[in-house]
């Protein structure tokens, strides 16, 4: 298949830091090219994901002014430049609702967010003419109304992970700082555990900056540490000497890649018990699902008990990126064909 990708236009794929949607992309891309298939990426211009991109603008820091237009106009050119491909997977929002996508060209679109609240109308509206899929069976049964077609769990390539030991003496938080993230449940939890906490996290916006001032900022004391936005390398080298990582969500999170990105390292995730994670975390076996600090503070106090060879070997096996691509495949591949079928039957009209 020619398969046409269309990324958010604000941040590289792969990732430098924060990233995940972009994270997945470039596991995609990467796992379709490698099955034999032709790739071609729109993604922003200092993307390094090693397939082609056909076009895209400028990196940038999403902003609230020019956000619309930014991914409006990536929206067309990304269109524009995917004429010929058999299949269009479109990772933005405003793409699915174009209708500047190259005719006869199927498109199919990941919710990455909620399908709930402000996104209920709109993925209403893009799922009565666009395959949908979603990322988690919760994500997919929270708006019944909302017809997904698929649900596709995240995966990763675990080999390129460096398994961790565990034996830097303390669990971390990893993601945005953003309190429904949970980062100051995770100083409390780690307080009441006894149990150093390193916190890594992008404080960039508005609302990232003034809740880390006012909420997080005053926590700062041994042993509450708070490393900034760290890039990959970085990043599974702190989750690969945690004890655990701290993932006490306090929304219900369509699907949480800091999760399986920890159990690649081999570390164990104590989470709240919302959202995605019980597709995620086997309780007792890759972690501890429980419900306020202090149960959550009890888990930590266990996580030594657990195994990570096989926090490993699950990512391995159920959250590899090579199991994702496939399903992406075979998905594609039964709408291709729907397509066929569908100009093959239609009548010819002389004129």
């Amino acid at each position: 298949m020619r398969i046409g990708i269309v990324a958010p236009p604000w941040i590289a794929v792969p990732p430098c830091g924060y990233g995940g949607i972009e994270a997945v992309i470039d596991s995609l891309a990467r796992e379709f090219m490698s099955a034999g298939h032709e790739v071609r990426l729109v993604a922003a211009e200092d993307s390094g994901c090693p397939v082609p991109k056909v076009c895209g603008l400028p990196s940038r820091q999403i902003s609230t002014l020019g956000a619309a237009v930014d991914e409006l106009t990536h929206v067309v050119l990304a269109h524009e430049a995917l004429d010929g491909v058999d299949i269009i997977h479109d990772h933005t929002l405003a793409g699915p609702l174009s209708r500047h996508r190259p005719p006869g060209v199927p498109l199919v679109t990941t919710a990455h967010g909620p399908l709930t609240g402000a996104f209920r109308t709109v993925y209403r509206a893009i799922a009565a003419h666009t395959p949908l899929i979603a990322i988690s069976r919760h994500q997919a049964v929270s708006a019944p109304e909302v017809s997904v077609r698929q649900v596709i769990h995240h995966g990763i390539e675990a080999s390129t992970v460096p398994l961790g030991y565990g034996d830097g003496g303390y669990a971390c938080f990893l993601g945005r700082m953003h309190p429904d993230k949970g980062p100051l449940q995770a100083i409390g939890i780690a307080r009441e555990a006894g149990v150093p906490l390193r916190i890594a996290a992008r404080v960039m916006e508005n609302e990232e900056r003034d809740f880390f001032d006012a909420a997080i900022r005053p926590q700062l004391k041994p042993p509450i540490e708070f490393l900034g936005e760290l890039t990959a390398p970085e990043k599974y080298e702190l989750l690969g000497g945690s004890i655990a990582l701290l993932n006490p969500i306090q929304w219900p999170e369509p699907f949480g890649m800091v999760m399986i990105e920890a159990m690649a390292t081999g570390t164990p995730v104590i989470a709240t018990l919302r959202g995605s994670a019980p597709e995620i975390i086997e309780d007792g076996v890759t972690g501890f699902l429980r419900r306020g600090n202090h149960q959550l503070a009890a888990a930590l106090q266990q996580a030594d008990t657990l195994d990570r060879r096989r926090c490993r070997q699950v990512t391995e096996t159920y959250f590899s990126a090579a199991r994702m691509a496939e399903e992406h495949l075979r998905f594609f591949s039964d709408i291709v064909a729907q397509g066929a079928r569908r100009r093959a039957s239609s009548p010819i009209v002389v004129v």
